[in-house]
């Protein structure tokens, strides 16, 4: 009895043993992952500023040219990189959702990618900038969800030899503010040794070229070269600890930039990001142009560790051998802050549709969140003043909005030109009609059905507890969204 005793132990030692040193051969993994901003980076075609350790990342590794985010604003987005699963179908497609008394569950057999990680052995960690002490990085997720699936916020924690998968998260375009940034841009030219000219900024054609404007993506510009220091960071650390090599490192950022047509919006300035690959068994110098969407990170970093990639997830590994490339990629938005909205949108490499749902709704309505941006204000007063083009007042400040949009992004690349009433047009609308509402049952779309109000309402509380000042305005706009939902709005 003895004897098997001692062989039973020594057996489960050597499957440990085992395990463990399957579990080291495994390559680490590394998530950057980037506040608004878009695709502002030279490799991308950036001319203005120069991203050296981007580039580098691009040039050693894969890009890929065209990946979107399947939602517009942190929240829904992270909630559904963390979990491989689009928002809507997850439930957690509302902008800051299930933060008050009223929760969110992910359904079925659905868990956080960590918590796949951290069953195979890796160490687990979510760090980035200014992050000290036991604190966790930014998660944002809008459902409830386990601390402990983190083991830390640094690889340094983990024990001789083990994997890790790390998430760095950077600031991005947050550093430059809500409004005028002086400090942002002084610390730009101590840091960076210059600022970015204003003058110099070429902005989309629906923004007018107005001071305040120009310095605002000048600032935003700086924070892209700031990003570039910092992934660079990143990249010497692994490097002077010998890790680089056995690391995948991938880039992306939570949305595009935040604008009055990007964040929250399905335009391609608020979807399109960079998205860059790096490490071993990863193509070197190579240019993807297949649509992907930011969930494929998810199962792509999975297989990469040798884990199984659940039946359930729906994100896809972009360098499984046979892969098929997807024909079209979807994007949601949803309630932002008090904000009620719903609108999807389908992209194929050449067409983009939109459906607004709530079209009898302005384009910018009410936010308390985008209204404090010195941009928006801005825009504001030049349209009170009468001093907009003509393109500018269509697309931003109609009384309304069409309730199906279609862009031939060949011929259109800031998506002006609404082509939904043309009749060339009217098979490729129906198409792409067909192509969203297929998707949307296929998925399970849980943003067809409205927010219930007792939801809508536990989340309210949460904002008007937590505002750091006056809520008079927060206050206006919740009532205006809750007449407005009356009023079929």
């Amino acid at each position: 009895m003895l004897r098997l005793v001692a062989l039973a132990a020594l057996a489960v030692l050597f499957h440990s043993n085992s395990a463990r040193a399957d579990a080291a051969k495994r390559p680490n993994i590394v998530w950057i992952v980037v506040d608004d901003m878009s695709a502002n980076f030279s490799c991308y075609g950036e001319t203005l500023v120069r991203t050296p350790h981007v580039d580098r990342l691009a040039a050693e590794g894969t890009k890929f040219a065209k990946a979107f985010v399947t939602a517009p604003v942190c929240s829904p987005c992270r909630s559904a990189l963390i979990t491989g699963c689009y928002q809507t179908t997850i439930g957690a497609h509302h902008h800051r959702s299930g933060r008050g008394e009223m929760k969110i569950r992910l359904p079925g057999e659905v868990v956080p990618v960590p918590v796949l990680f951290r069953r195979a052995g890796y160490y687990t960690c979510n760090g980035g900038h200014n992050v000290t002490g036991n604190r966790l990085a930014k998660t944002d997720y809008n459902f409830e969800w386990d601390p402990a699936m983190y083991d830390g916020n640094d690889w340094a924690g983990r024990q001789p030899g083990q994997p890790f998968f790390m998430q760095v998260q950077l600031h991005g375009g947050k550093f430059r503010g809500q409004g005028p940034t002086p400090t942002w841009q002084a610390r730009a030219r101590r840091e960076l040794g210059s600022n970015t000219d204003p003058a110099a900024v070429v902005l989309p054609p629906y923004y007018p070229r107005d001071p305040v404007l120009l310095q605002d993506w000048a600032d935003y510009l700086d924070c892209c070269r700031f990003t570039d220091k910092q992934v660079g960071d990143v990249i010497a650390r692994l490097e002077k600890e010998n890790l680089l090599a056995d690391t995948v490192v991938f880039f992306m950022t939570d949305h595009g930039i935040s604008h009055a047509r990007g964040k929250q919006f399905l335009y391609d300035e608020g979807i399109h990001v960079p998205f860059v690959v790096r490490g071993p068994g990863i193509p070197r110098g190579a240019v993807r142009d297949d649509l992907v969407e930011h969930i494929d990170m998810t199962a792509t970093s999975l297989a990469l560790a040798g884990i199984p990639v659940p039946a359930w997830m729906q994100g896809r590994d972009l360098f499984a051998a046979g892969y098929t490339a997807r024909e079209a990629v979807f994007g949601a938005r949803d309630r932002c802050d008090e904000t009620m909205e719903r609108i999807r949108s389908v992209r194929t490499g050449r067409f983009k549709y939109i459906r607004n749902y709530m079209n009898d709704r302005p384009h910018l309505q009410p936010c308390r969140y985008k209204d404090d941006k010195a941009v928006v204000q801005r825009l504001r007063e030049l349209h009170a003043a009468g001093r907009l083009d003509a393109l500018t007042e269509r697309l931003l400040f109609a009384p309304t909005r069409p309730r199906e949009e279609l862009y031939d992004l060949t011929a259109d690349r800031f998506e002006v030109n609404n082509l939904a009433a043309d009749p060339r047009h009217a098979t490729t609308l129906e198409q792409m009609r067909k192509r969203l509402a297929d998707w949307e049952q296929r998925t399970g779309d849980r943003g067809r059905e409205p927010e219930p109000l007792a939801m809508y309402d536990s989340d309210m509380r949460v904002y008007l507890g937590g505002a750091k000042k006056e809520n008079a305005e927060l206050r206006r706009n919740i009532e205006l969204n809750r007449r407005w939902r009356s009023e079929g709005k």
